[in-house]
Parts: C-alpha cells; sequence; structure tokens
C-alpha cells in the first residue's frame, strides 16, 4: 500500500492551521492545540517545513510560525518532499544504478511514467484546496499536464 507516512499527514493538518489564520503568527504550541497534536510533534514538523521555506519563524515574546507563502502557492508535493524527500514509487524512480535488473528491467519505465503522474497530482492540489470544506460528494477535478489523463481525487474534512 503507498501511503505517507504520519509526520507527512501531520505536517499537513499543521499546515491548515496555519492557512486558516495566514495573517496570524502561531506558536508551536497553539498549533498544537489546534491541530490536536502533541507539542513536540508539532515542533519536530516545523524545522523541516521551516527549511524547506513553507513556514517562517519569528523568536521573541510574540514568536511563532506562519506561512512563508500564500496557501494558494504551496503544492502538496512541496509538504511531501519537505517531509519525506524526493518522492519516489520505486528506487530506480529516483536513482539509476541501484537495482541489480536495471539493465533488462521491463516495468521501470512505467513505475517512472507512474512515479511523474503522482508527483504531478500532488502539484496540482494546494494548500488552500485541502482548507476548503468538500462541496458535494462529486471528487475534485485535478489538473495534470498535457498529454496525461486526469485523476479524479475526493479531498477529506480536516477538522478544524
Amino acid at each position: 500500500m503507498l501511503r505517507v507516512t504520519k509526520l507527512t499527514d501531520y505536517a499537513t493538518v499543521v499546515l491548515t492551521v496555519l492557512a486558516a489564520q495566514p495573517d496570524a503568527v502561531l506558536s508551536a504550541s497553539g498549533l498544537a492545540e489546534r491541530a490536536g497534536l502533541e507539542t513536540t510533534t508539532v515542533s519536530k514538523l516545523l524545522k523541516p517545513l521551516a527549511q524547506a521555506g513553507l513556514v517562517e519563524g519569528f523568536r521573541g515574546a510574540n514568536g511563532g510560525y506562519r506561512l512563508a507563502r500564500p496557501a494558494d502557492q504551496i503544492g502538496l508535493i512541496e509538504v511531501v518532499e519537505a517531509m519525506e524527500g524526493p518522492l519516489g514509487m520505486t528506487e530506480c524512480s529516483l536513482h539509476a544504478g541501484h537495482c541489480t535488473i536495471e539493465d533488462h528491467c521491463g516495468v521501470r519505465a512505467n513505475w517512472r511514467r507512474i512515479n511523474d503522474v503522482v508527483i504531478d497530482t500532488l502539484r496540482g492540489v494546494t494548500l488552500a484546496q485541502m482548507t476548503a470544506p468538500p462541496t458535494a460528494s462529486a471528487p475534485a477535478a485535478i489538473a495534470t499536464s498535457p498529454g496525461t489523463r486526469r485523476i479524479d481525487l475526493r479531498l477529506a474534512d480536516i477538522p478544524a
């Protein structure tokens, strides 16, 4: 089964809390309370999110964190890569030369194609879309690159 890690999922929740109050600077403990997470977990998430340029931190008595860019300019691929590194469905999707059957593998190109579709899909979903409540039971259409198939998905309800 393909799934993002729990920390990536939590990072998305924390970012949606920040996106809901774009002008506010929230402390790690304030974020944790709003997200329903432990403060230590939120603190652990904020470091890679800041290193990736997704959040900016402010020190001092009124310090805390806010989004570094508007939520509609942050793609989910950035969140996944900030927490997990480059997305690769298989080892050979990322690195050539790491597989003993690479020279005669018949599925490598197809895995790379699938990898590209997943990346394009995650790039096409913004943090702003993740904060919006679902409008209907119909799946949301995700834009893909020209020449690729469209993938429909449902955006999950995220508790406020």
